[in-house]
């Protein structure tokens, strides 16, 4: 993996997944001088990218760079590419990673954009990649932020942070990726990161909910400030740097995440609040929620190394159809008083 001079193509980038944050990732990585293969699940989706220039089923209206190609061939899209961007649902990861794996060059670095905790394992996605694919950590980074798909696509100025345990690694992806619009920053917290991009999800759907049931900005403002909170203890009790949970993949997450109306999250959340049931809002779209699916995880987690996480709690017990919204708001105002920074 190298980077290169202003102008020159810097090399290829593979993106598994055309979701709406893997082709807007795929944007990004255009913009800054790659050439840029994503690899979609259906014929017809890989012939629209790749041909009509358009993610019409995620991204519609959006134009995509001549120097973005597609396919449904796994070997085609790794072929030649030091980076490989993984852009799949997080709860996919495990089954999906062994069919790439073959047709990954030694020495590429996985880029994970999933902001997701496996279920049944509690692990994060940079450790899925390690396992399944006997990855070194110093060829695993982490890609985290206040970056909604459809801004970035539309090449609205955004911030980021690439984490990888090796330094060097991660100060090449950030040169890799450094566009007109958006703007790197490093880091060799990957847990930290990691963490701020899972666990804002599930606070997202928890502000949603409150959005739902007619409530304002006290509410959603009180919610998101507890939610840091909650990330920030279990994060650094797992060994994360504080100062991660406060930044652009923790604090900048968050509220991107929680207050705009393009979070899935927020709008699944919103929809419960509203009186829609988990089945009917997946039923309704084609995009993931990240935080319905890991909210059972971080609270296994959160308990097995002892963290109180009473929003995790809440919004698994509300998912899982043990606990109605209003039931859920009238829980979080019930609980015993505290001091704050207790």
């Amino acid at each position: 993996m190298s980077g290169s001079a202003a102008g020159d193509t810097k090399g290829k980038v593979a993106v598994l997944g055309a979701g709406s944050w893997g082709t807007a990732f795929s944007i990004v990585m255009a913009d800054a001088g790659n050439d840029v293969c994503i690899w979609a699940r259906r014929d017809e989706l890989a012939h629209a990218i790749g041909e009509g220039h358009e993610n019409a089923d995620y991204l519609p209206g959006i134009e995509l760079p001549r120097t973005i190609t597609a396919t449904t061939d796994a070997e085609q899209a790794l072929a030649g590419a030091d980076v490989v961007v993984l852009a799949v649902p997080s709860q996919s990861l495990r089954d999906n990673l062994p069919t790439f794996l073959p047709y990954v060059g030694s020495d590429a670095v996985f880029v994970s954009l999933m902001k997701g905790v496996e279920l049944g394992t509690q692990k994060r996605m940079s450790e899925v990649i390690a396992e399944v694919g006997d990855v070194p950590t110093d060829r695993i980074a982490v890609v985290s932020g206040p970056n909604l798909a459809r801004e970035i696509a539309r090449r609205e100025p955004a911030a980021s942070v690439v984490a990888c345990a090796d330094e060097a690694v991660a100060t090449t992806l950030q040169q890799r990726m450094h566009s007109p619009a958006f703007r790197p920053y490093t880091s060799v917290d990957v847990l930290g990161c990691e963490f701020g991009g899972a666990y804002k999800n599930v606070v997202a759907l928890c502000v949603g909910m409150a959005v739902g049931l007619g409530f304002g900005d006290n509410t959603t403002a009180s919610l998101i400030t507890r939610g840091l909170a909650e990330t920030a203890r279990l994060a650094m009790r797992l060994g994360a740097n504080p100062l991660t949970l406060m930044g652009l993949a923790g604090l900048g997450d968050l509220v991107a995440t929680c207050s705009s109306p393009l979070s899935r999250n927020r709008t699944f959340g919103e929809k419960l609040g509203q009186g829609q049931t988990v089945e009917q809002i997946y039923a309704s779209t084609r995009q993931v929620a990240e935080g319905a699916k890991s909210c059972s995880s971080l609270r296994a987690l959160a308990h097995e190394v002892g963290v109180e996480v009473p929003i995790v709690d809440a919004v698994d017990e509300v998912v899982q159809g043990r606990l109605t919204t209003a039931g859920l708001m009238e829980a979080f105002i019930n609980r015993d008083t505290k001091a704050e920074l207790s």
